[in-house]
């Protein structure tokens, strides 16, 4: 008969071996060859110890694409937080087809990447794009603006697509917390006569910062390492003003076939995301332990 012991493992072996397939080795591996001179096209490669991340932090592309990183990052998420809580707190006070509303709002998320992708650099196009044909026609502009190849533009025209693709995710999290405050404190709010905002201050949002702050991790985590929606709609371009660093090294990596010094990136990718996640880590721990003590 087999232990309990001896059971558990083998439930719970099919889940390490896809772990360990799709995310243990492809990391131990990238950071192995992060220490090489590892070349696609080559067969054999030489240990070159920190080489590839003296090159990488002495090259002012990197900067560059880690600046745009921050700001894509920043200005994607601030916008995604600000919509999706907007829209969750409108849709909490909906008592009549609320389920139509939600459906209508999660549509974005609803659709594969590479559809949104086509679908925006469709309507984008300065030649034949619907929206720039209309700005022409509505006498907004002169020229139909180059939303995806002027290098100021395209860079909005990216950090809008991202706010529009992920909104509705926070949007769903944060109604559902919402929806947990529970309806007495907010009865005795309106009792004692607080204001709307000092209502939203001290119950609705004291109860739902955790929720919000794993949000922020998570997204954070997910908007840094994005690289379908941009490499799709410019491809880092025009003139690397949408580079950001999974971009740079899918071109290290597969472009110039320098899989080495693409794998020193993608190792101080990591290293900087946990350390953000560590900081956040300790500001939502921190939260919490206030939430247990009031």
């Amino acid at each position: 008969m087999i232990s309990k012991n001896y059971t558990r493992w083998i439930f719970v072996l099919p889940a390490l071996i896809v772990v360990s397939t799709l995310f243990v080795y492809p990391f131990l591996s990238s950071i192995f060859y992060s220490f090489t001179n590892k070349n696609l096209i080559m067969p054999y490669y030489k240990f070159v110890g920190f080489d590839n991340y003296r090159a990488v932090l002495g090259d002012p592309t990197f900067w560059w694409a880690f600046l745009n990183s921050i700001k894509w990052t920043v200005f994607s998420l601030v916008g995604q937080i600000l919509v999706g809580f907007s829209l969750a707190m409108a849709l909490n006070r909906i008592r009549h087809l609320q389920w139509l509303y939600k459906i209508l709002l999660i549509i974005p998320w609803a659709f594969p990447t590479i559809v949104i992708a086509f679908s925006w650099q469709w309507i984008l196009n300065g030649v034949y794009g619907y929206l720039p044909n209309i700005i022409v026609k509505l006498g907004l502009m002169d020229v139909a603006p180059h939303f995806l190849s002027d290098s100021t533009w395209a860079f909005v025209s990216l950090v809008f697509v991202n706010i529009w693709f992920g909104a509705p995710l926070i949007m769903v999290n944060v109604l559902s917390a919402l929806q947990t405050v529970p309806q007495e404190q907010y009865e005795a709010a309106r009792i004692d006569g607080a204001n709307a905002w000092q209502v939203f201050r001290h119950i609705t949002l004291p109860h739902i910062k955790v929720v919000v702050g794993l949000l922020v991790v998570l997204r954070t985590v997910w908007v840094f390492n994005n690289f379908d929606i941009i490499y799709l709609m410019t491809g880092g371009g025009p003139a690397n003003s949408t580079m950001t660093i999974p971009i740079l090294a899918y071109n290290m990596g597969w472009g110039t076939k320098m899989l080495g010094r693409s794998s020193a990136v993608t190792v101080l990718l990591f290293i900087f995301l946990l350390l953000v996640c560590f900081i956040y880590f300790k500001v939502i721990s921190r939260w919490e332990k206030e939430g247990a003590h009031s």
